[in-house]
């Protein structure tokens, strides 16, 4: 199958936002973009039937309307549309083994800045065989345009005692294609014995810090030779994993965060750092699995 960026579409304007962002990418990258729409109770094509009576029509209007809606705005894209009878958690499973990436929508909570992830995301995100990517529309109910990414920069969390390069792999590519500055991030609580009565030991602080930056040297130095063009920052803090990676990715246009790849849950299963990033980031987020 030819190279192709999968996203998922529903008729919501989340969905759309996500094939928009979807598309943008699939230029940057000059692969195809793959509309999928899944529709278990999808009937064998009637001939010269009217609409009325076309059990398809409405599973055909979402995917005929987005792909002309994007064709318009991307003329040299090349983009297609697919209608699977199927159902949609199973059929999302599927194209994101056979693509280089899925993309979808995520909806967000009234004023509440959280993502929701329903009965069919969150299992895609937590069993994908390649990176799942989740869009969240700027506001509900507002047209779904793609955010714009120059000036964005592009955020990866590291952690120094797994494996990374799949991530890094991700994050970096990401940067390059959207030439964006990458920041890679790395947080670590401080010991017990850090801890003081008048707040913690800057001492123990200080070597803590010391130790992990020269461990993200090492671990980003192959990947800097690789991507020359990339500007990163490695930023090292000192507090939970979650809340490092949240307060980095406040302004960033991406946050690519790891998860397993075989975890033995049958149903997959998020870590902490990409649980908090689903959640509560205001980007788009890259789950990306590793081994």
């Amino acid at each position: 199958m030819e190279p192709a960026i999968t996203v998922g579409l529903d008729g919501s304007p989340e969905s759309l936002a996500a094939a928009h962002w979807a598309a943008e990418e699939a230029q940057r990258r000059q692969l195809t973009l793959r509309l999928l729409h899944a529709w278990p109770l999808l009937v064998p094509e009637p001939a010269r039937l009217p609409a009325e009576v076309d059990q398809n029509y409405w599973a055909k209007r979402i995917v005929d309307n987005a792909l002309s809606e994007l064709q318009a705005r991307y003329p040299g894209l090349s983009v297609v549309g697919e209608l699977v009878a199927d159902d949609a958690q199973q059929a999302l499973l599927k194209a994101a083994a056979e693509s280089e990436m899925i993309v979808l929508g995520s909806r967000g909570l009234g004023y509440v800045e959280s993502y929701f992830l329903g009965d069919i995301s969150m299992p895609v995100v937590a069993r994908a065989e390649h990176a799942a990517v989740l869009i969240r529309a700027e506001a509900r109910g507002a047209s779904p345009q793609p955010t714009p990414r120059t000036a964005a920069p592009v955020v990866a969390a590291l952690q120094l005692h797994g494996p990374c390069e799949d991530v890094l792999s991700f994050a970096f590519v990401t940067a390059a294609v959207w030439s964006a500055p990458l920041r890679v991030v790395h947080g670590r609580s401080l010991p017990v014995h850090a801890h003081a009565p008048w707040g913690f030991d800057h001492g123990v602080a200080e070597e803590i810090t010391q130790e992990a930056r020269e461990q993200m040297h090492q671990a980003l130095r192959g990947w800097r030779e690789k991507f020359p063009g990339v500007e990163v920052t490695d930023v090292v803090r000192l507090e939970s994993p979650a809340k490092a990676v949240l307060r980095e990715a406040e302004s960033a246009g991406l946050l690519a965060v790891g998860r397993r790849r075989h975890h033995p849950a049958p149903t997959g299963r998020l870590g902490p750092v990409a649980q908090a990033a689903v959640h509560h980031a205001r980007c788009a987020v890259a789950v990306v699995p590793h081994d």
